[in-house]
């Protein structure tokens, strides 16, 4: 769960795991620790059609829910280009 302070342009003040409820890191508006950000907007063929769903998972939390699925997930290395 994402808290932004209006009355400084929408800075991002606070994130916590919507899971365990761990506040996480934050510096002068920009998220200094490991996190997911889940953002989903169920369509036509679904039960939540319209339904937009909006969460953040600590790495801790993260990791425990990819050791739930039975199938891995694709894990790629991603670099910053020079």
């Amino acid at each position: 769960m994402r808290i932004y302070r209006k009355e400084y342009g929408s800075k991002l003040e606070k994130v916590i795991c919507n899971c365990c409820g761990k506040e996480l890191k934050v510096e002068n508006g920009i998220l200094r620790e490991g996190c997911f950000m889940g953002d989903q907007t169920f369509g036509y063929f679904s039960e939540k059609d319209g339904d937009r769903y909006r969460f953040d998972l600590c790495e801790a939390c993260f990791d425990g829910l990819l050791a739930k699925f039975r199938q891995p997930a694709e894990v790629t290395q991603e670099r910053e280009l020079l």
